[in-house]
This record gives C-alpha cells, sequence and structure tokens, in this order.
C-alpha cells in the first residue's frame, strides 16, 4: 500500500460518496494527482461495468478505489416492520402513500461474488471496504487479483479486527465524518471518538498505513492529520461541491448558504445505520436516532419512498443532506480546485 501511495501526486484520497458522484468525480480526481473512489454498492452491476469501463478509459493505470459494503443483511421480525411502518405512517398519509406499495429491496447490497467477477475483469488497484470485510473466501479472490484492500475502522478494536483479517491499510474513520459510520465489531455510537483521536491511536495500536478520515476539508485540516501520523487522508465533503460531483441542486444549495452545516446530526432514520447529514423533517421530529428504526439498510426501503414522493411534490424535507462537521468548509470549484487547496496542507 505504501507504494500506491507514493504513486500519487498528493498522499490525499477522494471519499466515495454513494448517491452523489459517478465516474466523473473519480476520473477528475486521478487527474488531479489524488487517488479517485467509486461507490459501489448502490450500482447494478451492469452500471458497476459501465462505470469502470469509463474510468479505465480516461485514466488507465491511475491509482483509484473501488467501494463496496461488507454488511451482513440483518432479519428483523414482523413486529420490527410493524413498528417501523408504524413510525412513519403520519408521514405516510400526509403523502397519500401506502406501505402496501412498498418496492422490493433496499438498494445496498453487500460485496458479493457478482461483483467479484467484475472486480477480477477490471483489476483495480484499490478496493475498499465499509463495515467490515467480506467473509474470507470472497477477500481472498480480491486480493488474488493484485488489489490492495481498504477497510474502515471507528475505534481501535476494529483497527486491529482489520489489520489481523488481512487489511493492507486502515482509514480511521472519526465522528466527524459525513455519511454512514463505518462501524462493525459494534453498534454503540458512543465509542465512537473524533478524528484527532482516533488517528493517533490506531496509529499506536497497528502496523499498517493508516488514512485519516472525517474533518478533513481544507489545508489546515490536511496538516493536522499528517502531523498526527496519518500516512494519507480522505476526504469526502470537501468535494460535495465540485464541479465533477453529482451532488443535486438542493444538497449543493443547502451547503452553499450554511443552512444547518454548523449543527449536523448522526441518524439511523434513513437507512437504519448511522449516518452523518444535515437534520431533515424527520430528524426533528422524531429524534435523530430512534429504536424503531429497522436495521441498516432496511429502513431505507420506506424513507426513501417517502423521500421520492415528497421530492415528487417539491419538497426536500425528508431528503438525506449527508455532509460532515467541517462541511462549512466546503468550497465550489473544479475538482483540480479544490485538490489544490487540500494540498497546500501538504507543503513543507
Amino acid at each position: 500500500m505504501h507504494t500506491l501511495l507514493a504513486a500519487l501526486r498528493h498522499p490525499i484520497i477522494q471519499a466515495p460518496m454513494a448517491g452523489v458522484q459517478n465516474a466523473e468525480l473519480t476520473i477528475a480526481a486521478c487527474r488531479a494527482g489524488i487517488m479517485g473512489s467509486l461507490p459501489a454498492a448502490m450500482l447494478t452491476p451492469e452500471q458497476l461495468q459501465t462505470e469502470l469501463g469509463s474510468i479505465r478509459s480516461a485514466v488507465g493505470q491511475a491509482v483509484y478505489n473501488v467501494n463496496f459494503f461488507a454488511h451482513r443483511p440483518a432479519a428483523p421480525s414482523a413486529e420490527q416492520h410493524h413498528a417501523w411502518l408504524a413510525l412513519l405512517k403520519p408521514y405516510f398519509d400526509a403523502f397519500g402513500l401506502s406501505a402496501d406499495n412498498l418496492p422490493a429491496g433496499n438498494g445496498r447490497r453487500p460485496f458479493d461474488e457478482a461483483a467479484f467477477q467484475i472486480i477480477e475483469a477490471f483489476r483495480p488497484p484499490v478496493v475498499s471496504f465499509h463495515f467490515g470485510l467480506p467473509e474470507p473466501k470472497l477477500l481472498a479472490a480480491v486480493k488474488a487479483t493484485g488489489a490492495k484492500i481498504l477497510s474502515s475502522a471507528t475505534t481501535v478494536a476494529e483497527a486491529r479486527w482489520l489489520a489481523a483479517h488481512g487489511a493492507d491499510a486502515v482509514i480511521a474513520q472519526g465522528w466527524e465524518a459525513g455519511g454512514h459510520r463505518g462501524m462493525f465489531l459494534q453498534r454503540d455510537i458512543h465509542s465512537q471518538s473524533g478524528t484527532f483521536s482516533l488517528l493517533p491511536n490506531i496509529r499506536r495500536a497497528i502496523d499498517l498505513p493508516v488514512i485519516a478520515a472525517g474533518g478533513i476539508s481544507d489545508a489546515d485540516t490536511v496538516r493536522a492529520a499528517f502531523a498526527l501520523g496519518a500516512h494519507a487522508v480522505q476526504a469526502g465533503t470537501a468535494f460535495l461541491l465540485a464541479d465533477e460531483a453529482a451532488t443535486s441542486p438542493a444538497h449543493r444549495q443547502a451547503l452553499i448558504s450554511r443552512a444547518g452545516t454548523d449543527a449536523t446530526v448522526v441518524t439511523n432514520l434513513i437507512s437504519g445505520g448511522f449516518a452523518r447529514g444535515l437534520p431533515n423533517r424527520l430528524t426533528r421530529e422524531l429524534g435523530p436516532i430512534h429504536p424503531a428504526a429497522l436495521p441498516f439498510p432496511l429502513a431505507g426501503t420506506a424513507s426513501a419512498f417517502l423521500k421520492n414522493a415528497a421530492e415528487q411534490q417539491g419538497s426536500t424535507e425528508f431528503s438525506a443532506f449527508w455532509c460532515g462537521q467541517n462541511a462549512a468548509l466546503a468550497e465550489t470549484g473544479s475538482t483540480a480546485d479544490i485538490v489544490a487547496r487540500l494540498a497546500a496542507g501538504l507543503a513543507t
């Protein structure tokens, strides 16, 4: 992994951000001299092939990362399903929705054999996972393609587990980070610390490259991460306003106006997993974390059904605008411009 990081013009990784990017941002990041990432957990096999084909055509042998989820699907009881739908019923009623019409599936697939076949065909230099690692047989097959393996740790215990189970480098994902926590050994969000506490503790605990993530949004935070021993940094929120990002106009406007960016919340009401973003009507009225939410990713079926209905009527009050605690530092511009601003923190 050290060799791949050294091959980058800047030791910076553009975080994979499902729902707000496609291959265009990955390609732009690679061309700017950092590691571009493609989020694959919400792509069909056909979409993944198309996106990887675009990346390969555009950047050839550049170092890029393809990211998957490695969660173990849950099997909640009928009572849990009933409680979740009962909680959302007043909102469904307001938009004329019926739980009988909920679509099948949840839109987030764990890494599987079908995904591996595509990885084997394209052989990306880096494959990363969120929520741990896939089963050993699949992980070994990915490593056999020559890919280096990254995964996120939210605690020192998770970092040690990843180091012992095949990761080539660990992403220290701090509490500040936007989007989903990569938690996989336990579900206590109070166990997660901020990036600048987590990073040095993981550095002391494992003998692998450690990548700082969470709150890395400008030159100063990049500089601080390297001062604490990071081998590289990963930035996500900093790229939400990039010209090449697929961030929705409403999401962009919320970030540009700074509306609520100083009061992000971690919620389980969108997907069932703990994820950080701007407050919305659900988090304000039900509280950010509710015990009735189905486990990840099953809560997402009903919440997405509601979100889509609201957006069709011109409302984003149920939309998920993921971002980190340093969202106010996000700036507009090309990906190259944003990389230059971050890389200024690397100057000695």
